[in-house]
């Protein structure tokens, strides 16, 4: 899983500021869905791809959590993903940013085809692309720091897989320092990760025991 050890944590000092908004992953689905709604997935991705920024707090958490939602995902399992990683590995920026551009174009908001793309526009000096992919991934991971406030069960982090779980603990700067404890939900996972007398829960949803 070395791609997922990206980004130099010094571009992530902070998470920027923003409001919280209360977890309605039924509300997030219906919205997704109603080409009338301002939270419409087709019109959440316009912004997203072009002026990142300009996104709020709700619209961010539709973007993040409305991913369990939409369809033709790329996978990790899958060739290009694959492909991609195996490029990152290798240090073939090049590739890194070609292969990047087509499954971005296919799933924009993946966490892990942002990353990979900042470290390759990282590496070779594109500072434009680099910044514009960094908003990206502020407004993404303040989602899920806006979920809850991870000093309990009840208001734990929520992240919609395990991969972006360990994203997430990057950009929080928690390393390998802590220690995991794990229990199983009704509906997802619970992760606790403690450190001396830190602790923060993270949730890793299961959605498809949730509706």
């Amino acid at each position: 899983m070395n791609y997922r050890i990206l980004v130099l944590l010094l571009f992530l000092p902070f998470f920027g500021y923003s409001q919280k908004a209360k977890l309605d992953l039924k509300s997030i689905e219906k919205n997704l869905s109603n080409p009338n709604s301002l939270y419409n997935h087709e019109k959440l991705i316009f912004k997203f791809k072009g002026l990142p920024k300009s996104l709020d707090s709700v619209e961010a958490q539709h973007l993040y959590y409305g991913r369990n939602f939409i369809k033709d995902k790329v996978s990790q399992t899958g060739d290009e993903f694959k492909s991609l990683a195996e490029a990152f590995k290798n240090n073939n920026f090049a590739d890194c940013i070609r292969l990047g551009k087509i499954l971005y174009s296919k799933d924009p908001s993946n966490l892990d085809i942002i990353l990979i793309l900042l470290r390759a526009y990282d590496q070779t000096k594109d500072v434009s692309n680099f910044t514009h992919h960094l908003s990206q991934l502020r407004l993404l991971t303040d989602a899920i720091k806006n979920s809850g406030d991870g000093k309990s069960e009840k208001t734990a982090y929520k992240v919609n897989n395990v991969g972006d779980e360990y994203i997430f603990l990057n950009v929080m700067n928690i390393g390998q320092d802590y220690n995991r404890d794990s229990k199983t939900l009704r509906d997802g996972m619970l992760d606790v990760w403690e450190k001396e007398e830190s602790r923060i829960y993270i949730k890793v949803l299961y959605l498809d025991l949730i509706f």
